[in-house]
């Protein structure tokens, strides 16, 4: 019995592709009849097993491979991951346009509120300049009355007077609510966007560019040069 434990021992270490042709050796020389019979099982048991598994290792290898439907969808997956990435460049480029469009928007009311505030400040542009020739109109009058024939000896002329100094006063006042400011600018430094210079003379002890005499007072709306007063300059 102690010889036939070791045989099959050793048996189980051998090679299972040289099994049989070993057993078949071992049954001349080793074992008795009655453990040749057993042995002979035994290795036939292991073969079996050993076919079992390579089939098995066949099978799997077989249904590791992708079938038709795992490729078709294989294929469907990597459309769709092209079809994002379109789909994430379209997006991108659609809020890109969307943000500039957004900008010029604002940028056209910013332009357009500009432009009504303009118009509510300088829409009586027009006007003023008419109202411009009344007012000099109503100055070169009261100025030219001799200031000594205003007195009570000459009550029609004084009310006359009184008369034209109101309405020029009032007028002006309606200039200044509107935000219409004369421009006298005398003995001041020639100014380009509010004057207009009609000739140069050489005055002693007067800085050069300086403004000597108003020929026509000149106005401005709301900071804005509606008429250059026209002026004459000491030379430079």
């Amino acid at each position: 019995m102690h010889r036939t434990k070791t045989a099959l021992s050793l048996l189980v270490r051998l090679d299972r592709l040289r099994l049989p042709a070993t057993v078949s050796r071992m049954q001349s020389t080793l074992l008795p009849g009655h453990a040749r019979s057993i042995l002979l099982s035994e290795a036939n048991t292991l073969r079996t097993v050993t076919t079992r598994d390579f089939s098995t290792e066949k099978d799997t290898a077989r249904v590791e491979e992708p079938s038709e439907g795992e490729k078709k969808l294989t294929l469907e997956i990597e459309d769709l991951r092209k079809e994002t990435t379109e789909l994430k460049e379209k997006v991108k480029t659609l809020d890109d346009k969307y943000k500039r469009a957004l900008a010029e928007s604002e940028n056209i009311r910013r332009r357009l509120t500009k432009q009504i505030e303009d118009a509510k400040q300088f829409g009586i542009q027009g006007f003023c300049k008419d109202l411009l020739e009344v007012a000099d109109i109503l100055g070169h009058a009261t100025e030219a009355v001799p200031k000594e024939e205003v007195s009570d000896r000459n009550p029609h002329l004084k009310n006359l007077f009184e008369g034209l100094t109101m309405t020029r006063a009032q007028l002006n006042s309606v200039f200044r609510r509107h935000g219409l400011e004369a421009v006298n600018p005398m003995n001041e430094k020639f100014n380009p966007n509010l004057h207009e210079a009609l000739f140069q003379q050489e005055v002693e002890n007067v800085e050069p560019n300086t403004v000597v005499v108003v020929s026509k007072i000149g106005y401005k709306l709301h900071d804005r040069c509606i008429r250059p007063a026209l002026v004459g300059v000491t030379k430079g």
